[in-house]
């Protein structure tokens, strides 16, 4: 549920709390600073970047912090920013320095944290770029150079080029108008309308949906457009105004009543950077959000992070959600990676004077009331509840997976249901070869168990609809195999083949209804098991009987419950797997034995404060080869869940050596 409430504090104590947040979290990072300030070596284990990645990491995501807090500030310095990190710019480019930056050939990393470091000068133009010796910024210019003529990958990563030659432009360094063209056009392919991007397309499709979104997809664009000042394409920042307009309109909605942001993709040890794009809408005076709804949801952000254990003692960031968790990481997740949080501080660039800064706080979204939205774009519904604060996702869009191929289970994006207030079991350690494999897909999950027990997996999965409370999506079961995985969860292995299974979904309140029907070659002998929410929990929660319940340690329950072919209730626990507890529990129900095929099988999920007093009722049928499921709600609103069979004259894009 929402955290306790927190003496309110004035507009003008608010300011103070971000500025004192902000320079504690600059100064605690200077002791593991290099002589020269070129590199900061943070703490913990090294990424796949290597050290001297990592280094670079840690100067230019908190430089990008220092600048906000300067241009904010208009320069005022207390703790001698601009000198400490000019100092660094000059020993980072110095290629005798042993301090110096790896090149972009040595730590294709460095491309990213190019980026900072050129928003940081833009920011701090006046303090720093303008008052580096001529040969300093001769090195910073020339290790910015090879930028020009890359082929970026195709995804958020080509807006590190972009902006890295918007600032060469304007200070005399190497630019191509051949990159800035092709970043511009690839961001409008990605548009997926109605504010959201797919970072980049997989598959030719837009299938990235997650917080990159707004703290990349918003962000870069805008900026880009304002270091170039009037030297931008026409028309071009109107455009990115527009977009993120709209996005805050969802955006706002997903937010939960403590603070959390969605806990769903991948990077989420950036933590508020997803206040990024929320900033920006500000700062870019294209907002949606009422100044004052703009700072609750800011500092109710920063405090759920600050309070639940997201900075240690010494002041560091740690790597995880709340508490230090591998299970959230990614390869490329190095001690420095977390403060790309530092975009949450965006806001500190506004002059205390900003509306942001002055109007009383209002409440939040959720705090307004309940809501069901129907989100086209990511393929989501979201469903917020004003008694508890919770903010649930269901998931039938985007599974950032080539559809042309099956890929073991990514816990950030193949779960059916996310939330502000719960996380999906991780029990891998991304970090390490073979640790993204979700082993066991468990919460918020539809699969089959084979002969041992193992669960099939669900990626890719394909939208077949989503309007108004309801939603359907297919895919087709798989096992896959021992393989080493990449960082988006994509095998290089062998796998077997099940069948299909069609899953729709009804979701108002707190209650989710999920149909399922499988269809294929009967008589495999698979079991049908359908997995709840995930809670993070004080002891070991018991089975109940007909219905599997978890009561969570922060005052939630979770609830599942069969309405037709599910009859198996029970809980299943494990020790850290979850990002927000070291024990955890997931109530899931099952088939007594070998699945029906085309026959419709549905249960009844519950996240909220308390059990709901009443469930909706659930009648099924058929017509021709469609199942529904028609859902009467309580105050008499009917919901119909149509899935219709696959088609068995359609062309299997797979290649299939086994099957089972």
């Amino acid at each position: 549920m929402g955290d306790p409430p927190l003496m309110p504090r004035t507009p003008a104590e608010d300011r103070t709390h971000w500025e004192r947040t902000a320079d504690r979290m600059l100064l605690a990072v200077r002791p593991y600073a290099t002589d020269g300030h070129g590199l900061i070596h943070l703490p913990g284990t090294p990424s796949h970047n290597g050290p001297r990645g990592d280094g670079l990491e840690g100067f230019a995501r908190t430089f990008l912090l220092a600048a906000f807090r300067l241009a904010g500030a208009a320069g005022a310095d207390p703790h001698d920013l601009a000198g400490w990190y000019a100092a660094g710019l000059a020993a980072g480019t110095c290629p005798k320095n042993p301090e110096r930056w790896p090149t972009f050939a040595e730590c294709g990393q460095a491309k990213v944290e190019a980026a900072s470091v050129a928003l940081a000068l833009h920011e701090t133009r006046p303090w720093i770029w303008d008052r580096l010796d001529p040969k300093v910024q001769r090195r910073v210019l020339d290790w910015l150079a090879p930028m020009v003529g890359d082929q970026m990958p195709g995804n958020n990563w080509i807006w590190f080029q972009a902006v890295t030659e918007a600032f060469a432009r304007t200070a005399g360094g190497q630019w191509r108008q051949q990159d800035l063209d092709r970043t511009i056009a690839l961001t409008d392919g990605w548009y997926a309308g109605e504010g959201w991007y797919s970072d980049g397309l997989t598959g030719a499709g837009h299938r990235n949906f997650d917080h990159y979104n707004g703290w990349a997809m918003h962000l870069y664009p805008l900026w880009f457009c304002r270091v170039l000042g009037d030297a931008a394409p026409t028309g071009l920042l109107d455009r990115y105004r527009q977009r993120l307009r709209r996005f805050l309109l969802d955006q706002r909605l997903l937010v939960g009543g403590n603070g959390s942001p969605l806990i769903q993709g991948r990077s989420l040890t950036y933590r508020h950077a997803a206040l990024a794009s929320v900033w920006t809408g500000a700062l870019f005076d294209t907002t949606p959000l009422a100044p004052g709804e703009t700072r609750a949801l800011a500092t109710r952000m920063l405090d759920h992070f600050t309070d639940h254990g997201a900075v240690a003692a010494d002041g560091l960031l740690t790597l995880g959600w709340h508490r230090p968790f591998r299970g959230v990481l990614q390869s490329y997740s190095g001690p420095a990676s977390p403060y790309w949080a530092s975009k949450g501080f965006i806001g500190l660039a506004l002059p205390p004077d900003h509306p942001v800064w002055t109007e009383e706080p209002t409440p939040l979204a959720v705090e307004q009331g309940d809501f069901e939205r129907a989100l086209a774009a990511p393929g989501w519904l979201v469903s917020g509840t004003a008694a508890d604060g919770v903010v649930r996702v269901v998931n039938h869009g985007g599974d950032h997976a080539d559809p042309a191929r099956p890929h073991a289970d990514d816990p950030g994006y193949a779960r059916f249901a996310y939330s502000t207030h719960t996380a999906p079991e991780t029990p891998g350690d991304p970090t390490v070869p073979g640790g993204s494999a979700d082993a066991d897909p468990l919460d918020n999950a539809v699969v089959l168990l084979d002969a041992a027990g193992r669960a099939s997996h669900r990626r890719p999965t394909t939208r077949i609809s989503i309007s108004g409370a309801t939603a359907v999506s297919r895919s087709r079961a798989h096992w896959p195999g021992d393989a080493t995985w990449d960082v988006f969860g994509g095998p290089d292995t062998d796998y077997v083949l099940g069948p299909w299974i069609t899953v729709g979904s009804a979701l108002r309140g707190p209650v989710e209804v999920r149909a399922v029907r499988v269809d294929g070659e009967p008589g495999r002998g698979h079991v049908l098991r359908v997995g709840g929410w995930a809670l993070a929990v004080d002891g070991t929660p018991e089975d109940t009987g007909a219905a599997a319940r978890v009561d969570g340690a922060d005052g939630l329950v979770s609830l599942v419950t069969g309405v037709r072919g599910l009859p198996n209730a029970s809980v299943v626990t494990r020790t850290d797997s979850n990002a927000l507890g070291a024990a955890s529990a997931t109530p899931v129900v099952a088939t007594e034995g070998p699945v029906a095929h085309g026959t419709l099988h549905t249960a009844l999920i519950h996240l909220g404060a308390a059990p709901p007093s009443t469930w909706p009722s659930v009648t099924t049928r058929a017509e021709g080869t469609t199942l529904l499921a028609d859902v009467t709600w309580q105050d008499g609103t009917v919901d119909t869940i149509r899935l219709p069979a696959p088609d068995p004259a359609a062309p299997d894009p797979w290649k299939d050596p086994h099957r089972a």
